[in-house]
């Protein structure tokens, strides 16, 4: 198999509550920092490896973190979405970072658009890739995978233990035939999904990831699900943070529309529209994706001083 670039240092960060979140880090480390907050399921591996090249290249600090309930990371259940932005803000500062700016994959958008909200004076910009939208309140655009089973958030939360430690069970089982298991996800996945794990570097990541992110269960994932559905806790609209939002018009999770909705209620955001792609597909562009990034930051920066 492919081996893909690993990180150049990888550690843990005690936070609140004396609860730890774990660290890759890739690229330049002198660089300008860029937090790449992976979707759901993922961890902090889950970094194409385009990226890794280009954060070099660019001169870039690359950092993926996990998520509580996810690889080294203490499991915990935050209030609400704006609990990792608090969070994300001491890794910063254990870090020596004072400013940075955020990617997110899917479910790794909503933290991304709350860490925005939080910490703008910090983050100088954001990229979305195929985010979730939210489900309740004025924002919240209907239909989707998330909007189908809102009316079962009760239940998700009741049951968070139980449905952990199930999706645990099955994950742990199938571990050893990850490779096999990932073809056979690809192969029911739709066209644009699949030209992504055709690429042998992403189907080496999505592994790598998989394996060290499920080390400790599966409680992750069935945290961000309970956060997506609830309230979040801040609007979008009071986000001044310059957003870039990646989307493919063929996405099968979180439509295009809600990334269309998501776009026109952020006061500085750009929609860049992936013809053909689904829910995977901004992964084979993490140069665009960087490079665009960058230049937010850098205007951001100009506007300041003008």
């Amino acid at each position: 198999m492919v081996e893909v670039t690993p990180p150049r240092v990888e550690g843990t960060i005690t936070v609140a509550g004396r609860r730890r979140l774990a660290f890759a880090e890739f690229g330049d480390p002198h660089g300008r920092t860029v937090f790449w907050l992976h979707g759901t399921p993922g961890a902090r591996r889950q970094i194409p490896e385009e990226a890794r090249v280009v954060a070099q290249e660019l001169g870039i600090r690359l950092i993926g973190i996990d998520r509580p309930g996810v690889g080294g990371s203490t499991p915990h259940l935050y209030d609400s979405l704006l609990g990792f932005a608090a969070d994300l803000g001491v890794v910063a500062d254990r870090l020596g970072v004072e400013r940075f700016a955020l990617v997110g994959l899917s479910g790794g958008g909503a933290y991304v658009l709350a860490a925005a909200h939080a910490l703008p004076d910090r983050v100088a910009a954001a990229g979305v890739l195929g985010g979730v939208a939210p489900t309740r309140g004025e924002d919240a655009p209907p239909g989707g995978v998330l909007g189908r089973v809102r009316p079962l958030a009760p239940l998700l939360s009741v049951f968070r233990v139980p449905l952990s430690a199930a999706a645990t069970g099955l994950i742990w089982a199938l571990r050893p035939f990850a490779s096999p298991v990932l073809d056979v996800y690809a192969r029911f996945s739709p066209e644009g999904d699949r030209r992504v794990f055709a690429r042998p570097e992403m189907k080496a990541m999505f592994i790598d990831d998989l394996l060290r992110g499920t080390r400790t269960g599966m409680r992750g994932p069935i945290f961000d699900a309970i956060l997506f559905l609830r309230p979040w806790g801040f609007s979008v609209r009071g986000i001044t943070t310059p957003v870039r939002w990646w989307h493919g018009d063929a996405d099968h999770i979180v439509p295009l529309a809600h990334a269309e909705r998501m776009v026109s209620l952020l006061p500085d955001a750009e929609l860049y529209v992936r013809p053909g792609e689904s829910h995977l597909g901004t992964l084979g562009i993490a140069q665009e994706i960087l490079t665009t990034i960058l230049d937010a930051w850098d205007g951001r920066a100009t506007a300041r001083l003008a």
